[in-house]
């Protein structure tokens, strides 16, 4: 059994690929480099797969820094995190998970895989619309109305979103219990050598650990650290 699995290289999305390796399926992640202003979270998802072993690694170039409109693909300032923001962070990239799911959407087609696995989550989040369960239903919907394997040969290929109702320390649990390389993975939306700890990506995944029990294995700048009282 063969699924494709979106690995951007960060927290979520390796925890699901672990739940796809779990649940004993041979894994195809697929990766983006999309015009993004660092390219620290592709180099994460490479070690990620390597550490999985995987037999291909895709990696598609589409640069969505042409369009614009968000803080990690133009010259727009990432915001540090607010936990009480209510509007749509400048982080939000346009359409991207419309985009990289129509992509997996071809890929698992020509794979004959049965499965995509995408690590969105609508509980502990930035407040993407393209995380939503609505999202994922109307996709699935178009899905299954878009490709030659659903038309002629009845054979649907299923979106799954095993951390979409769990809390962000609840997916550290499950990436620990399932062996996910966390210290492998980025959240950081500045990509410095060292994550910032202030951004909105960084309080979430701080404050999952936090919850967890567990110390954050990944690098931060020190100072940012002592202030969130990490150590």
């Amino acid at each position: 059994m063969k699924a494709v699995v979106l690995l951007s290289g960060g927290l979520d999305s390796t925890v699901c690929m672990s739940v796809a390796a779990k649940e004993g399926y041979e894994i195809y992640p697929i990766s983006f480099a999309y015009g993004q202003r660092h390219d620290r979270e592709t180099e994460c998802a490479k070690r990620v797969a390597e550490y999985y072993g995987v037999a291909r690694h895709l990696i598609i170039s589409t640069n969505m820094g042409a369009i614009g409109g968000s803080a990690l693909t133009a010259d727009i300032d990432v915001p540090d995190g607010d936990d009480n923001r209510k509007d749509i962070p400048v982080t939000y990239v346009p359409a991207r998970n419309l985009i990289f799911l129509s992509y997996a959407l071809g890929y698992a087609e020509v794979l004959g895989a049965g499965k995509i696995y995408i690590g969105v989550n609508a509980v502990d989040y930035s407040g993407y619309p393209d995380c939503r369960p609505e999202f994922i239903d109307r996709f699935q919907q178009l899905a299954d109305y878009s490709t030659r394997a659903a038309a002629q040969d009845n054979k649907l290929i299923r979106v799954e979103t095993p951390l979409i109702n769990l809390s962000k320390g609840d997916i550290i649990k499950l990436g620990r219990a399932n062996g996910a390389p966390l210290d492998l993975t980025t959240s950081c939306y500045r990509g410095g050598e060292r994550a910032c700890g202030s951004c909105d990506s960084c309080l979430l995944r701080l404050r999952g650990f936090r919850e967890a029990g567990y110390r954050d294995p990944i690098p931060y700048i020190e100072e940012i650290l002592r202030e969130n009282g990490v150590i």
